[in-house]
Protein backbone atom coordinates (compact mmCIF):
# COMPACT_ATOMS: atom_id res chain seq x y z
CA UNK A 1 0.00 0.00 0.00
CA UNK A 2 1.60 3.59 -1.10
CA UNK A 3 1.65 6.26 1.46
CA UNK A 4 -0.53 9.37 1.33
CA UNK A 5 1.52 11.90 0.00
CA UNK A 6 2.15 14.90 2.47
CA UNK A 7 0.84 18.30 1.92
CA UNK A 8 2.25 20.21 -0.97
CA UNK A 9 2.14 23.76 0.90
CA UNK A 10 2.85 27.37 -0.62
CA UNK A 11 4.22 29.59 1.93
CA UNK A 12 2.79 33.48 1.20
CA UNK A 13 4.01 36.17 3.73
CA UNK A 14 3.07 39.78 3.88
CA UNK A 15 6.63 41.51 5.15
CA UNK A 16 5.10 44.53 5.87
CA UNK A 17 2.44 43.39 8.19
CA UNK A 18 4.52 39.87 10.11
CA UNK A 19 7.57 40.47 12.19
CA UNK A 20 10.85 38.14 10.91
CA UNK A 21 11.55 36.51 14.48
CA UNK A 22 8.34 34.96 14.52
CA UNK A 23 9.97 33.18 10.75
CA UNK A 24 10.70 29.74 12.89
CA UNK A 25 7.94 29.17 14.47
CA UNK A 26 5.58 29.54 11.23
CA UNK A 27 7.76 27.36 9.57
CA UNK A 28 7.83 24.78 12.45
CA UNK A 29 4.12 24.76 12.53
CA UNK A 30 3.62 24.13 8.97
CA UNK A 31 6.21 21.77 8.65
CA UNK A 32 4.38 19.49 10.57
CA UNK A 33 1.13 19.30 8.47
CA UNK A 34 3.13 19.27 4.99
CA UNK A 35 6.13 20.17 2.89
CA UNK A 36 6.74 23.98 2.20
CA UNK A 37 7.62 23.93 -1.35
CA UNK A 38 6.76 27.31 -2.33
CA UNK A 39 8.77 29.94 0.23
CA UNK A 40 8.32 34.07 -0.77
CA UNK A 41 7.90 37.05 1.28
CA UNK A 42 6.59 40.28 -0.20
CA UNK A 43 7.37 43.67 0.60
CA UNK A 44 9.14 46.97 -0.44
CA UNK A 45 13.04 45.64 0.58
CA UNK A 46 14.04 49.41 -0.15
CA UNK A 47 12.55 50.09 3.06
CA UNK A 48 14.87 50.61 6.44
CA UNK A 49 11.87 48.90 8.55
CA UNK A 50 12.82 45.20 6.59
CA UNK A 51 16.08 44.87 7.10
CA UNK A 52 15.84 42.78 9.85
CA UNK A 53 14.07 40.58 7.26
CA UNK A 54 16.94 40.05 5.22
CA UNK A 55 19.08 38.01 7.51
CA UNK A 56 16.25 35.19 7.82
CA UNK A 57 15.26 35.22 4.37
CA UNK A 58 19.08 33.73 3.65
CA UNK A 59 18.76 31.49 6.63
CA UNK A 60 14.95 29.61 5.77
CA UNK A 61 15.69 30.19 1.69
CA UNK A 62 12.61 32.29 1.25
CA UNK A 63 12.20 34.65 -2.09
CA UNK A 64 12.28 37.77 -1.60
CA UNK A 65 9.49 39.23 -3.94
CA UNK A 66 10.04 42.93 -4.28
CA UNK A 67 7.27 45.06 -4.50
CA UNK A 68 7.42 49.02 -4.48
CA UNK A 69 4.84 51.43 -3.45
CA UNK A 70 2.38 52.69 -6.23
CA UNK A 71 1.52 55.90 -4.21
CA UNK A 72 2.68 57.48 -0.64
CA UNK A 73 0.85 56.23 2.53
CA UNK A 74 -0.21 52.60 0.89
CA UNK A 75 1.80 49.50 0.13
CA UNK A 76 1.11 47.07 -3.25
CA UNK A 77 2.65 44.17 -0.83
CA UNK A 78 -0.71 42.81 -0.56
CA UNK A 79 -2.42 42.91 -4.34
CA UNK A 80 1.31 41.12 -5.30
CA UNK A 81 0.47 38.43 -2.87
CA UNK A 82 -2.96 37.98 -4.21
CA UNK A 83 -1.84 37.80 -8.06
CA UNK A 84 0.31 35.22 -7.00
CA UNK A 85 -1.20 33.20 -4.95
CA UNK A 86 -4.11 33.10 -7.86
CA UNK A 87 -1.39 32.17 -10.35
CA UNK A 88 -0.14 29.66 -7.94
CA UNK A 89 -3.88 27.89 -7.43
CA UNK A 90 -4.06 27.33 -11.18
CA UNK A 91 -0.53 26.44 -12.13
CA UNK A 92 1.13 24.85 -8.95
CA UNK A 93 -1.73 23.87 -7.90
CA UNK A 94 -0.54 23.41 -4.15
CA UNK A 95 -2.74 21.30 -1.36
CA UNK A 96 -2.36 24.44 1.27
CA UNK A 97 -1.32 27.85 1.78
CA UNK A 98 0.12 29.76 4.21
CA UNK A 99 -0.56 33.29 4.68
CA UNK A 100 1.08 35.45 7.04
CA UNK A 101 -0.56 38.46 7.70
CA UNK A 102 -2.56 40.79 9.74
CA UNK A 103 -4.09 42.38 7.04
CA UNK A 104 -8.05 41.79 6.47
CA UNK A 105 -7.71 42.52 2.95
CA UNK A 106 -6.85 38.96 2.03
CA UNK A 107 -9.88 38.23 3.12
CA UNK A 108 -11.53 37.54 -0.29
CA UNK A 109 -8.64 35.84 -1.53
CA UNK A 110 -9.15 33.29 1.05
CA UNK A 111 -12.28 32.68 0.88
CA UNK A 112 -11.80 31.62 -3.48
CA UNK A 113 -8.95 29.72 -2.34
CA UNK A 114 -10.80 27.66 -0.30
CA UNK A 115 -13.79 27.72 -2.36
CA UNK A 116 -11.31 25.63 -5.21
CA UNK A 117 -10.53 23.51 -2.14
CA UNK A 118 -6.99 24.30 -0.90
CA UNK A 119 -6.60 24.66 2.50
CA UNK A 120 -5.41 27.88 4.08
CA UNK A 121 -3.84 28.26 7.14
CA UNK A 122 -3.57 31.93 8.64
CA UNK A 123 -1.48 33.74 10.67
CA UNK A 124 -1.53 37.36 12.09
CA UNK A 125 -1.31 39.34 15.25
CA UNK A 126 -3.89 39.50 17.69
CA UNK A 127 -5.70 42.21 16.58
CA UNK A 128 -6.24 40.57 13.01
CA UNK A 129 -9.74 41.51 11.81
CA UNK A 130 -12.29 38.77 12.66
CA UNK A 131 -13.26 38.19 9.21
CA UNK A 132 -9.66 37.26 8.31
CA UNK A 133 -9.33 35.12 10.96
CA UNK A 134 -13.32 33.04 10.41
CA UNK A 135 -11.81 32.82 6.83
CA UNK A 136 -9.27 30.46 7.43
CA UNK A 137 -9.39 27.08 7.82
CA UNK A 138 -6.86 27.60 10.79
CA UNK A 139 -6.03 30.68 12.15
CA UNK A 140 -2.77 30.95 14.55
CA UNK A 141 -2.02 33.91 16.52
CA UNK A 142 1.21 34.85 16.05
CA UNK A 143 1.71 36.06 19.99
CA UNK A 144 0.47 32.36 21.00
CA UNK A 145 3.12 30.89 18.92
CA UNK A 146 6.41 28.67 20.93
CA UNK A 147 4.42 30.57 24.14
CA UNK A 148 1.93 27.24 25.60
CA UNK A 149 3.70 25.85 28.51
CA UNK A 150 4.02 21.92 28.60
CA UNK A 151 1.61 20.02 30.80
CA UNK A 152 2.49 16.44 30.58
CA UNK A 153 5.15 13.82 29.78
CA UNK A 154 6.07 12.16 26.95
CA UNK A 155 3.31 9.28 27.39
CA UNK A 156 0.50 11.63 27.58
CA UNK A 157 1.98 13.81 24.73
CA UNK A 158 1.62 10.49 22.27
CA UNK A 159 -1.76 9.73 23.91
CA UNK A 160 -2.94 12.90 22.95
CA UNK A 161 -1.43 13.33 19.87
CA UNK A 162 -3.34 9.60 18.84
CA UNK A 163 -6.72 10.99 20.11
CA UNK A 164 -6.10 14.41 17.60
CA UNK A 165 -5.29 12.61 14.56
CA UNK A 166 -9.14 11.69 13.76
CA UNK A 167 -8.94 15.86 13.31
CA UNK A 168 -9.07 16.45 9.85
CA UNK A 169 -5.54 17.94 7.98
CA UNK A 170 -6.63 21.00 8.35
CA UNK A 171 -7.79 21.82 12.09
CA UNK A 172 -9.83 24.98 12.76
CA UNK A 173 -9.74 27.41 15.01
CA UNK A 174 -12.05 28.74 17.63
CA UNK A 175 -12.33 32.58 17.28
CA UNK A 176 -12.26 34.23 21.07
CA UNK A 177 -15.78 35.73 21.78
CA UNK A 178 -16.24 39.28 21.67
CA UNK A 179 -15.49 41.12 24.96
CA UNK A 180 -13.06 39.07 27.78
CA UNK A 181 -11.85 36.73 25.41
CA UNK A 182 -10.34 39.25 22.51
CA UNK A 183 -9.00 41.86 25.25
CA UNK A 184 -6.14 39.74 26.72
CA UNK A 185 -2.78 39.04 25.30
CA UNK A 186 -2.78 35.68 23.14
CA UNK A 187 0.17 34.29 24.92
CA UNK A 188 -1.97 33.63 28.34
CA UNK A 189 -3.80 31.06 29.38
CA UNK A 190 -7.43 32.43 30.03
CA UNK A 191 -8.30 31.05 33.41
CA UNK A 192 -11.56 28.79 33.29
CA UNK A 193 -13.93 31.76 35.71
CA UNK A 194 -13.15 33.72 32.08
CA UNK A 195 -14.22 31.11 29.86
CA UNK A 196 -17.43 30.15 31.37
CA UNK A 197 -18.14 33.42 30.45
CA UNK A 198 -17.40 33.26 26.92
CA UNK A 199 -20.54 32.43 25.85
CA UNK A 200 -19.36 31.94 22.02
CA UNK A 201 -16.80 29.66 23.12
CA UNK A 202 -19.47 27.13 25.05
CA UNK A 203 -22.02 27.51 22.70
CA UNK A 204 -19.78 26.06 20.12
CA UNK A 205 -18.07 23.58 22.16
CA UNK A 206 -21.44 22.43 23.78
CA UNK A 207 -22.61 22.24 20.37
CA UNK A 208 -20.21 20.11 18.79
CA UNK A 209 -20.65 17.68 21.93
CA UNK A 210 -23.80 16.90 21.69
CA UNK A 211 -23.70 16.83 17.80
CA UNK A 212 -21.04 13.73 18.18
CA UNK A 213 -22.45 12.12 21.55
CA UNK A 214 -23.59 8.48 22.07
CA UNK A 215 -26.28 6.99 24.03
CA UNK A 216 -24.73 8.36 27.01
CA UNK A 217 -23.94 11.57 26.23
CA UNK A 218 -20.33 10.40 25.76
CA UNK A 219 -18.42 11.95 22.62
CA UNK A 220 -15.02 11.36 21.46
CA UNK A 221 -12.82 14.21 21.77
CA UNK A 222 -11.38 13.90 18.09
CA UNK A 223 -14.85 14.14 16.54
CA UNK A 224 -15.70 16.98 18.48
CA UNK A 225 -12.90 18.75 17.15
CA UNK A 226 -13.81 17.84 13.33
CA UNK A 227 -17.26 18.73 14.20
CA UNK A 228 -15.68 22.30 15.23
CA UNK A 229 -13.83 22.19 11.92
CA UNK A 230 -16.79 21.40 9.71
CA UNK A 231 -18.05 24.82 11.21
CA UNK A 232 -15.88 27.03 12.26
CA UNK A 233 -11.64 27.53 12.84
CA UNK A 234 -10.35 27.15 15.57
CA UNK A 235 -6.92 26.36 17.88
CA UNK A 236 -6.98 25.49 21.21
CA UNK A 237 -3.37 27.25 21.34
CA UNK A 238 -5.33 30.80 21.05
CA UNK A 239 -6.40 30.48 24.50
CA UNK A 240 -3.46 29.39 26.10
CA UNK A 241 -4.09 25.63 26.23
CA UNK A 242 -2.01 23.15 24.06
CA UNK A 243 -5.43 20.78 23.32
CA UNK A 244 -8.94 20.84 22.67
CA UNK A 245 -8.81 18.55 25.67
CA UNK A 246 -7.34 20.81 27.88
CA UNK A 247 -9.37 23.53 27.08
CA UNK A 248 -12.64 21.51 27.54
CA UNK A 249 -11.26 20.46 30.78
CA UNK A 250 -10.55 24.08 31.58
CA UNK A 251 -14.09 24.95 31.05
CA UNK A 252 -15.52 23.28 33.60
CA UNK A 253 -18.41 22.49 31.75
CA UNK A 254 -17.79 19.02 30.46
CA UNK A 255 -17.19 15.94 32.42
CA UNK A 256 -13.37 14.12 31.23
CA UNK A 257 -13.01 10.40 30.66
CA UNK A 258 -10.28 8.30 29.77
CA UNK A 259 -7.90 11.57 30.17
CA UNK A 260 -4.45 10.94 28.79
CA UNK A 261 -5.67 8.27 26.27
CA UNK A 262 -6.20 7.63 22.75
CA UNK A 263 -10.36 7.04 23.85
CA UNK A 264 -10.36 10.21 26.00
CA UNK A 265 -14.22 11.98 25.64
CA UNK A 266 -16.61 14.67 27.21
CA UNK A 267 -20.38 15.04 27.99
CA UNK A 268 -22.00 18.06 28.93
CA UNK A 269 -22.24 18.29 32.69
CA UNK A 270 -25.90 19.89 32.32
CA UNK A 271 -26.81 16.62 30.59
CA UNK A 272 -25.14 14.53 32.83
CA UNK A 273 -27.50 16.05 35.44
CA UNK A 274 -30.74 15.63 33.70
CA UNK A 275 -29.91 11.66 33.28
Amino acid sequence: MLAESPLRIALLIDADNAPAEKLDEILTELSTLGVINIRRAYGNWTKPALQGWQARLLEFALRPMQQFDYSKRKNATDMAMTVDAMELLYTEQPDAFGIVSSDADFTPLVMHLRAKGAAVYGFGAQQTPLPFVNACSRFLYLEALGQVPAEHGPAEELAEAIAQAVVPAIPPLIVPGEGTANARPATLRVPSQQLRQDRQLLGLLRDAVNATQDEQGWARVGAVGTQIGNKASFDARNYGYASLTKLLAATQAFEMRDEGTSRVAVRDKRQARAQ
